[in-house]
């Protein structure tokens, strides 16, 4: 199965990358992706369905098929909720984030083999957030608007499936009074291959 997958990503990746001589089996591919971000627990309380993209470099090679490193950088933007503007002293409330993740990516048996091959997959990852919240207030509130800067570690959890260039993805984001849900829809490309 292993050699199978590898033998798959390079055939396709040949075209894109070219054929690098080398001692083993390895490739670097870039994936770019986007898609919405759904609050969970108390960060749904205040918020509304946001946004966000990534951009992602993973690693493999024969000796760890169908495993792969990973590194990503994203960024996400939430606004909050009318029900929570009617009920606070809130005119405006804004959370942008910028998540730094690396991790590993599992690579299940393929499936649906004889129509399409489908790869199902689960990672895990660490993360570190970097976020800056603004906080505006109703005119006749008394009080002072501010901008919020900050970190915060935290972890990854996803399950995806994979066609080689598309894959789609579902991941839970979990911070210290931040968690949400991220779909992502991938193009993956080849920036590195060889035989």
């Amino acid at each position: 199965m292993k050699t199978f997958i590898l033998l798959t990503l390079i055939s396709i990746s040949v075209g894109f990358a070219g054929n690098l001589p080398a001692d083993k089996a390895r490739g670097i591919f870039l994936a770019v992706s986007v898609g919405p971000r759904l609050p969970f627990a108390d960060f749904s309380n205040s918020t509304n369905i946001g946004y966000g993209f990534s951009l992602e470099l993973a690693y493999t090679d024969n000796e760890y098929l169908p495993v792969f490193l990973f590194g990503k950088v994203g960024f996400d933007q939430f606004s909050a909720s009318q029900d929570f503007y009617q009920k606070s002293d809130y005119s405006h409330l804004s959370h942008q984030f910028l998540p730094l993740q690396a991790g590993i990516r599992y690579y299940l048996p393929p499936i649906l083999e004889n129509i399409i091959i489908i790869i199902p997959s689960i990672e895990f990852g660490a993360n570190f957030l970097i976020f800056q919240n603004l906080h505006q207030f109703k005119i006749n509130s008394g009080k002072a608007n501010y901008l919020e800067d900050g970190s915060k570690f935290g972890f990854t959890a996803g399950v995806g499936a994979s066609m080689f260039l598309i894959e789609a993805l579902v991941s839970y984001n979990y911070f210290k009074s931040t968690q949400y849900l991220a779909f992502d829809l991938k193009v993956r490309l080849p920036l590195f291959v060889s035989l």
